[in-house]
């Protein structure tokens, strides 16, 4: 039951008020002019013995931010309207007086064991009716008006009482939202999804029409007819399981909105939280979330479940400098070495740290802040790696950090430049969304998978590459690669198209253009949305059998899918011997104004992907290296400078040119350079017109 001082909004605070502070109020936009080296801290986990220790190691290490308050709700609001903050006063006193600023969290990512106690219509649930109870985090439903209520209300406390002090830098609001919790389906969220839906709909009608409730008796007469996509006996609408996604993403950026705004009210600090561009995570659109943030802050830990961990971190980084816009962004989230939470926690080899901070910089990051400062002794993440190890300030893990600090001082002239790139890759949620439905000709045929491809395939040859999201102005362009782009709108597609007549280079991939933003079928013949572009019409899908190969002409090799295509006006590059195609064609130019636009019908291999990505690059006008995997080239350039970043993740050395001087090593270069085994350069030189 609920206190009658909650109920009418009063609470008890057992702490005095903060005096105010006189400074000016910082502006958004972020306050650096060197690589900023932050972590999270927890000091709740630790007795206040241990504090005053952590500031003075985090001053000697050289921490530049400290995200606080991340977990803190228990601790600040231990019952219902009763505040606490003399703890949190104290830890962001000893910070204050150590130099180090505040990336001062709302404290609200997870619930205290009370509110789920009194409202355990909180709890989110699963699509086969499965309620995820307190234990873990995240632990509350999206739509939940009661958490909301009480989580702005905590926000309010926080804001009030810290908003203007003198520590504050950045503003953290939650965790990792929609990490465990992006979907609800309870009847909370239900009645929100109808909601969301006559919004963006306007009349019932609208909403039967766009899902297609003809098929299978599925129409609709009234909002109340509609539930989220919950298990089924067969599979469900997949118009229905698309918006359904659309509105979970939505859900969790209106209360991201919901707690800015009440900070707003008391405080003029940059407002963040910290998404999670990874391979595993897809919940959210963070395109749709990017103008909400006054920066851009992602987590990236290294995950070794994939093949090829290192190229999933250059995807990630790029991907998050498309969604800031090619703008500075922060690394929020990152580890020293091993984390707690995949089935192999490897920890990281000699150099490894420094190569995988060093290729978030080289992509655009100014800030590396790490999970966390100390690691825990207790919890589920008690073996989480943390830059003060469990064996303290010595041996060789501290060292590594100490080195670490050392070397992003040295990076300083980084700050105020921009990574150069001259081609895109058109990068997609909702055809993510949309290509994993389970009744489409292949499920072998993945979004993400092809969209890893394209991008590892133009950092062997040294290309680097913007991502950007369907219906992004293309302008400057040389290249564009647009990956199994499902869905899409005719806008979008449009857009494509124009950069193409003006002189772009585009490659579309299979399975693209197939449907529209509804998830309708374009009707005519496929790849629907870009036929015409591509002079060209496929009539059918003659998808392969795992681990079956087809070959090509070329002497390629290909897997996965092959396609019925004839041509109009596009040019027969490549055909395939064999398989469900044999003879059809597999790989098509079609010259459209200045440009040309490709289309490969197949997944090529490896050996098959470098020549065509050579040719395109090649036709663009794009300076190209041999680098092959395990080496990233990357420039980011100023005014007045620029910096060539080549990191080598290899057993063993390369060479490569190279002119100015190593911020690394201090070394003065000049010609052909020796990057030994697993060592990193980046060599600063005054401003050239090089190609990138």
């Amino acid at each position: 039951m609920l206190t009658d001082d909650w109920m009418q909004g009063r609470f008890v605070s057992l702490t005095p008020a903060l005096p105010r502070s006189s400074a000016a109020p910082l502006v958004p936009g972020w306050p650096t002019r060197s690589i900023v080296l932050g972590c999270d801290y927890n000091p709740e986990q630790w007795s206040p013995e241990v504090w005053a220790d952590d500031t003075a190691r985090m001053r000697e290490l050289g921490i530049d931010l400290v995200a606080i308050n991340i977990f803190g709700w228990a601790h600040l609001e231990s019952e219902p309207g009763v505040y606490d903050f003399a703890a949190l006063d104290t830890v962001i006193g000893l910070l204050h007086e150590a130099g180090i600023r505040l990336n001062l969290g709302t404290g609200t990512a997870s619930p205290p064991p009370w509110l789920s106690r009194l409202h355990p219509e909180i709890l989110p649930q699963s699509a086969e009716g499965v309620t995820a109870w307190p234990g873990g985090r995240q632990a509350w439903c999206p739509s939940s008006p009661v958490y909301r209520e009480r989580s702005l209300a905590l926000v309010e406390q926080v804001a009030a009482r810290y908003g203007r002090h003198e520590a504050l830098a950045l503003w953290h609001v939650s965790n990792e939202l929609g990490c465990h919790n992006a979907h609800c389906y309870c009847d909370t969220s239900a009645e929100a999804f109808r909601t969301w839906l006559e919004a963006r709909y306007g009349s019932i009608e609208a909403l039967n029409a766009s899902w297609g409730t003809a098929f299978w008796s599925q129409r609709c007469r009234d909002w109340a007819d509609i539930l989220p996509p919950r298990t089924t006996l067969s599979a469900g609408n997949p118009a229905q399981r698309l918006d359904f996604r659309r509105f979970s993403s939505d859900a969790q950026l209106e209360q991201y909105r919901a707690e800015a705004a009440v900070i707003r009210r008391h405080s003029t600090a940059p407002i963040t939280t910290n998404f999670m561009v990874t391979a595993h995570i897809q919940a959210l659109d963070y395109f749709d979330w990017a103008d909400d943030m006054d920066l851009i802050a992602n987590d990236h830990y290294l995950d070794h479940r994939l093949t090829d961990p290192i190229a999933e971190l250059a995807f990630s980084a790029d991907l998050t400098r498309g969604i800031a816009a090619g703008d500075p962004w922060m690394l929020m989230e990152t580890s020293t070495s091993a984390v707690s939470w995949q089935p192999v926690n490897h920890a990281k080899g000699e150099g490894e740290l420094e190569r995988t901070v060093i290729g978030h910089v080289a992509r655009g990051a100014d800030s590396i802040c790490f999970f966390q400062w100390r690691a825990s002794q207790r919890g589920a993440e008690k073996f989480h790696s943390a830059l003060l190890p469990h064996a303290g300030a010595t041996g060789p893990a501290w060292q590594r950090s100490v080195e670490l600090s050392a070397l992003l001082d040295r990076l300083e002239p980084v700050v105020g430049t921009r990574v150069v790139a001259r081609a895109a890759l058109v990068f997609s949620w909702e055809s993510w969304w949309a290509t994993g439905a389970d009744t489409h000709p292949s499920g072998l045929l993945r979004y993400l998978d092809e969209a890893h491809r394209y991008h590892r395939a133009l950092r062997r040859h040294g290309v680097t590459v913007d991502m950007v999201r369907p219906g992004d102005d293309l302008t400057g362009y040389d290249l564009v690669i647009v990956p199994t782009l499902y869905a899409v709108s005719d806008v979008a597609a449009a857009i494509i198209r124009d950069a193409v007549s003006t002189g772009a280079v585009a490659l579309i991939t299979p399975f693209s253009g197939i449907a529209d933003d509804s998830d309708a079928i374009r009707l005519g013949g496929y790849p629907g949305a870009f036929r015409d572009l591509l002079g060209l019409v496929v009539d059918e899908f003659r998808p392969l059998a795992e681990r079956a190969t087809v070959s090509l002409e070329s002497g390629a090799t290909a897997s996965i899918w092959t396609e019925a295509m004839s041509t109009s006006s596009a040019e027969v590059l490549d055909r395939f011997v064999d398989g469900p195609a044999a003879g059809l064609p597999a790989l098509t130019r079609a010259a459209v104004g200045a440009g040309a636009a490709y289309y490969v019908g197949t997944v090529l291999d490896d050996l098959g992907l470098d020549a065509l990505i050579g040719r395109l690059c090649g036709e663009a006008g794009i300076p190209t290296r041999s680098l092959g995997d395990g080496v990233d080239l990357v420039v980011r350039r100023g005014d007045d400078r620029e910096i060539v970043f080549v990191i080598n993740h290899r057993d063993e050395a390369v060479t490569l040119p190279l002119t100015g001087r190593d911020l690394v090593t201090g070394a003065l270069l000049d010609g052909p350079a020796e990057i030994p085994a697993g060592a990193v350069r980046a060599v600063l030189s005054e401003r050239s017109d090089r190609g990138a």
